[in-house]
């Protein structure tokens, strides 16, 4: 995997490597292929993967030693602006056949505008078809993907608090025999504030996916039944991060433009102002206006608590409970509704009835 100064090994042979040196990783590679002594260097392969890297193109090389040939393949992995994310390196004897590549996609975490990019190649991963695919979605729609996930905490400290070099890597169930190594690297330079992101296919044909837990499917369903809808927010950021219960029916929280967009334009002030209540311990209650699925802003009563947890972030732990009277009202006007966009009246008409 690359960033703009550095190089580090993210998986060999299917194993993950968590952001290994890279010298090391192709020296080793470089050990178990006698045919590639006198032919081949650390510092040579270096030069293929920035050439790969700089020029966007795939290398292949073939050469013969007194040991024998070798052949040496190099492939770029894209991401949705057209850079190099990563290089698949294969080393080995010429007579071999290069293995079967399992997909793999660069991501791009945007944090002023708190989305997602991937490419359409993104389809090519188990999980992800061309009818839910969208270049762009928040990280609760990533996380609603990732059912037996239970580190958003690591990830939403990386992602929104961005320190060059900061890494994390982890393999995460994607649906039924769906398993993805995700490896993520923060950046902070003229080209991204957020983080790089690589997504492979780990998952051998035939295995199963990571059971969810007992507790956890057991407080879902207790969840469901009661009617409680439970979500965790990015308070100084305005926007839902995790759905820790079902999403609540009445909102509207993907396939937005923009993640804050789930709040009225008046009421993500409010919202942030929280943060200082919640971090000297208090909970807090009012009424904002959120989307509902018809494009409309509707009153809805947030009760949020401070996450108890360790996270380097201001996240809360919010309970939505509609406002009915106001969710009855809002039907009697239906605007457009597109799979990411909300066309609204003119502006004086978008406040709840």
């Amino acid at each position: 995997m690359l960033s703009a100064d550095a190089m580090s090994a993210v998986s060999v042979g299917g194993e993950p490597r968590g952001f290994a040196e890279w010298q090391r990783v192709v020296q080793r590679l470089l050990g178990k292929t006698p045919a590639a002594y006198g032919g081949l260097s650390t510092a040579r392969v270096g030069e293929v993967l920035r050439t790969v890297r700089d020029e966007v193109r795939e290398v292949a090389m073939r050469l013969h030693t007194h040991t024998g040939a070798v052949q040496l393949q190099a492939h770029p992995v894209l991401g949705p602006a057209g850079d190099v994310h990563a290089v698949r390196l294969w080393i080995g004897p010429a007579r071999s056949r290069l293995p079967e590549c399992r997909p793999a996609v660069g991501g791009i975490w945007d944090l002023a505008s708190q989305t997602i990019r991937m490419p359409v190649r993104a389809t090519h991963l188990p999980g992800i078809t061309m009818r839910d695919y969208a270049s762009g979605m928040s990280i609760a729609e990533l996380f609603h993907r990732w059912p037996s996930f239970d580190r958003h905490a690591e990830v939403l400290d990386l992602l929104y608090e961005p320190k060059p070099g900061a890494t994390l890597q982890f393999d995460v169930s994607a649906g039924a025999s769906v398993c993805w190594r995700v490896s993520i690297r923060a950046r902070d330079d003229e080209r991204t504030r957020g983080a790089w992101l690589l997504i492979e296919d780990v998952c051998p044909e035939g295995a199963l996916r990571r059971p969810t837990g007992l507790e956890q499917v057991a407080l879902r369903e207790a969840h469901r039944r009661a009617g409680t809808h439970l979500g965790m927010l990015q308070v100084e950021h305005a926007s839902i991060s995790h759905w820790l219960t079902d999403p609540a029916p009445w909102i509207r929280w993907d396939h937005l433009i923009s993640p804050v967009d789930v709040f009225h334009p008046e009421d993500r002030a409010r919202l942030a102002e929280a943060g200082a209540h919640l971090q000297a311990g208090e909970a807090i209650s009012m009424t904002l206006r959120v989307l509902s699925d018809n494009c409309t802003y509707v009153p809805t009563q947030l009760s949020l608590y401070g996450y108890p947890g360790y996270s380097a972030r201001r996240l809360a732990i919010a309970e939505f409970v509609p406002v009915f009277d106001e969710i009855s009202a809002m039907r009697t006007r239906r605007p457009v509704v597109e799979r990411s966009r909300c066309t609204f009246p003119p502006p004086d008409h978008r406040r709840a009835v």
